[in-house]
């Protein structure tokens, strides 16, 4: 490398990474991106992005099979899995294509290897067992990611036991398959393969599915599943898979009983565990605890100009929660004023299953917990035009607001396209708003936006349409 002095390296060009990257070179800073496989990291090449370009396909066949419902007619509606995961394989490669321009556009130094810390301002690169560059900066981020969490006795092999990327690029189109945990990924691939035809089942360790949603959300996905054919299995856990002849034998424990069943395939989605290994962190200040490295509200490690952002320093574990510290942390190292901690409760989430879940803030259940008296609205989308137009009539926007100040505390909902209506709460949380400013806003008809509207006004007794 001609150039080894810079005043950013970045390790990592993942949604944090490249944000951070490139936002330092706008303000002037010359920066290095580090990255060892992939640039746009896991969300863009194995995860957010390839997992939504299948779902888009699972929701275009589902539409085709009930074409007839909407006065239209496709008969012998059918599917072709590689074609599925070729497009949506695709759309990834595309989109690296412009991560990769937009580096090269604001004159990123991108680093093919790995990097890791090599003393006080020095980051070394090795490729394929050999170094390949030495690196030193004012500045250093760590912006690693993370990857599939493996339970011992659980191992995947990649053919049988799939991790996510095994289930990105499916080369079969299983007639029984286990998912095993019910988060996020989880269930958008049980949403994705029930869609196509797959028998599916869930197994989930605590009580109830998608765990981190608002309680009463979670209880209506989990009847749609249901409905949907899905077998949901809460409380329980998987404590063998035994590889037989082309099948998986899973063994299964909930409620004290234990049972068995075959299964074509099994896909693990028990989390995540950050990438931490080989970055150089023994003798560094860069304090690691419970498996995430610690940061203060600027995303400063305990080590002088290192810096660490998204998966690594902890939950959410959400690609726009590592761009936006991203942004954070490089403005703050640029010295920019009037910045402002991230906030993580004001996150938006967004699982993309069927029907689609998203929220932000808390929960009616922690809104209590945490000492707030609640006032809770509730708008179905069976009362909502738009909704009833589109045949979509399955779902609910629930917002949770403090009673004596009206301030908006959470807001959940499940239904088609809620991925999209949630930033409106989100904005509005962030803008401090209260129930006065969002009853008086106007929204458009028809929309489905206008159930956030009537979803407030039912929380305090005006809902119209209801």
């Amino acid at each position: 490398m001609s150039e080894t002095n810079f005043d950013l390296v970045v390790i990592g060009a993942g949604p944090g990474g490249y944000v951070a990257a490139i936002r330092a070179a706008q303000l002037g800073m010359k920066t290095a991106v580090i990255e060892r496989e992939h640039l746009g990291g896991i969300c863009l090449n194995w995860g957010c992005i390839p997992t939504k370009a299948l779902l888009r396909s699972a929701d275009i066949f589902r539409t085709m099979t009930h074409a007839a419902t909407y006065g239209l007619s496709a008969p012998n509606a059918s599917f072709d899995l590689p074609t599925i995961v070729k497009r949506s394989r695709a759309v990834s490669a595309q989109l690296q294509a412009g991560v990769k321009h937009l580096l090269k556009k604001n004159r990123v130094t991108v680093v093919d290897g790995h990097g890791r810390l090599a003393g006080p301002g020095k980051v070394h690169v090795d490729k394929d067992g050999k170094g390949v560059a030495d690196l030193t900066a004012k500045s250093i981020i760590l912006a690693t990611g993370a990857r599939a969490r493996v339970l011992p006795g659980l191992e995947p092999d990649g053919k049988l036991v799939w991790t996510y990327k095994e289930a990105l690029v499916a080369d079969t189109m299983p007639k029984r398959l286990l998912v095993v945990g019910s988060g996020a990924i989880g269930i958008e691939f049980a949403s994705f393969f029930n869609a196509l035809g797959a028998e599916v089942t869930v197994v989930e360790v605590m009580d109830r599915v998608l765990p981190v949603e608002d309680a009463e959300i979670s209880g209506i996905a989990r009847k749609s599943f249901e409905k949907q054919g899905m077998t949901i299995v809460t409380g329980a856990t998987v404590k063998a898979l035994e590889r037989l002849n082309g099948e998986v034998l899973a063994v299964i424990e909930a409620g004290g009983k234990t049972t068995q069943a075959k299964f074509d395939r099994v896909i693990l989605a028990v989390g995540i565990t950050a990438n931490l290994e080989n970055l150089g962190l023994e003798g560094s200040g860069v304090r690691v605890d419970k498996g995430r490295v610690v940061v203060d509200d600027w995303l400063r490690t305990g080590e002088s100009g290192v810096y660490a952002i998204g998966d690594i320093v902890g939950a959410p574990w959400l690609a726009h929660k590592a761009s936006h510290e991203a942004i954070l942390c490089v403005e703050k190292i640029a010295g920019l004023p009037d910045l402002h901690p991230l906030d993580i409760w004001k996150i938006p989430g967004c699982t993309y299953c069927h029907p689609q879940i998203a929220s932000v803030g808390y929960s009616e259940q922690r809104a209590r917990e945490r000492g707030h008296e609640v006032r809770v609205g509730r708008f179905p989308f069976m009362a909502n035009g738009k909704a009833i137009a589109l045949g979509e009539t399955e779902g609910l926007v629930k917002t949770v607001f403090d009673a004596t100040t009206g301030q908006l505390l959470g807001a959940h909902m499940i239904g088609a396209e809620v991925t999209e209506l949630i930033q409106g709460y989100a904005t509005a949380m962030t803008l401090e708003t209260t129930e006065a400013e969002l009853m008086h806003a106007v929204f458009p008809h028809p929309t489905l936006s206008e159930m956030m509207h009537e979803s407030v006004l039912d929380a305090y007794g005006r809902a119209i349409h209801f």
